[in-house]
């Protein structure tokens, strides 16, 4: 019941993490959209459409959670929890199309006639700045504690709107400069900056899309990682060594397979006693899902095979 609850409620926290995405993306796009056209933005506009596209990532994240949540079944007996590791991945390609999106209308860009955008422009940039950091330190911060690598995939792509609203603010900001100064050249100042942060989109994407395929492909975590289960298992009375620990990542939690040595000379019913302390022990801890235990007897010769 314990455990239960503590899937619930990361549930509830991760799927308002992914609601507030999506409202305030919509949100944040319909602004940009409006003032972008009211002021002839090109830079704003296509700011706009990047913020429509993180609406998509934030819910393909809330598809991912829910999928995530479903208990183990006959066709899945280790849960579904690699539900949000695929996710990351969809949410990852978005990211990394929007990055060549923005790269093709920037360079195209230098080839067409720029107009001076209007100075409410540069407000609408800097409030889409300020809320999409917010968003981003606060999904950023549910990801980790949950340990949800569709939320993390989903707060940088925030980060990455950032970029892009900073990458529109300098480019606006000389343009607008340009036009009052009389400097015809800064007016490109906004397709190279957009360029930039086209390269640093694209970049993101693949590290982000690169970790999430390498947790697909059943990850153990490393050897340094499991010195804290492998002692939790050897201080229960009765294992007198462990001769094998796996721990298999499954998007936010972890499947173990150990195998326990024990004393030859007991019973079976007591060998499998001393399993289900082991499987308890290591339950203790919030990022286990399950245990298979493999019960050894113990040899000296054979303590570390």
């Amino acid at each position: 019941m314990l455990e239960e609850n503590r899937h619930d409620e990361r549930y509830k926290k991760v799927r308002f993490g992914a609601w507030v995405g999506i409202i305030g993306n919509i949100l944040l796009a319909a602004i940009k959209a409006i003032v972008g056209v009211i002021a002839d933005s090109r830079a704003l506009v296509a700011d706009a459409v990047h913020s429509a596209s993180d609406v998509v990532g934030s819910v393909a994240v809330l598809i991912g959670i829910r999928a995530a949540k479903m208990p183990p079944d006959e066709d899945h007996p280790y849960g579904h929890g690699k539900a949000e590791t695929v996710t990351a991945i969809i949410v990852a390609v978005l990211l990394f199309i929007v990055g060549l999106e923005i790269a093709i209308n920037a360079g195209k860009s230098f080839f067409e006639p720029i107009a001076v955008p209007g100075t409410v422009a540069i407000y609408a940039v800097i409030f889409s700045i300020i809320v999409k950091e917010l968003m981003f330190r606060y999904k950023i911060h549910l990801g980790k504690k949950y340990r949800s690598d569709a939320l993390i995939t989903d707060a940088w792509h925030h980060r990455s709107d950032v970029f892009s609203s900073i990458a529109a603010l300098i480019g606006i900001g000389a343009s607008i400069f340009g036009g009052m100064a009389d400097i015809p050249w800064l007016v490109y100042a906004d397709p190279l900056a957009g360029l930039f942060v086209a390269v640093l989109i694209i970049k993101m994407a693949w590290k982000l899309g690169s970790e999430a395929i390498h947790n697909t492909l059943d990850h153990v975590l490393h050897e340094e990682d499991t010195v804290e289960m492998e002692k939790m298992a050897r201080g229960v009375p009765g294992v007198m060594a462990v001769n094998e620990l796996l721990a298999r990542e499954h998007g936010h939690y972890v499947i173990v397979d150990i195998k326990i040595a024990v004393n030859p000379h007991i019973t079976v019913e007591e060998g499998h006693t001393i399993g289900k302390q082991v499987k308890k022990k290591l339950m203790e801890d919030d990022y286990v899902q399950d245990v298979r235990i493999h019960i050894n007897p113990y040899s000296e010769e054979e303590s570390d095979g």
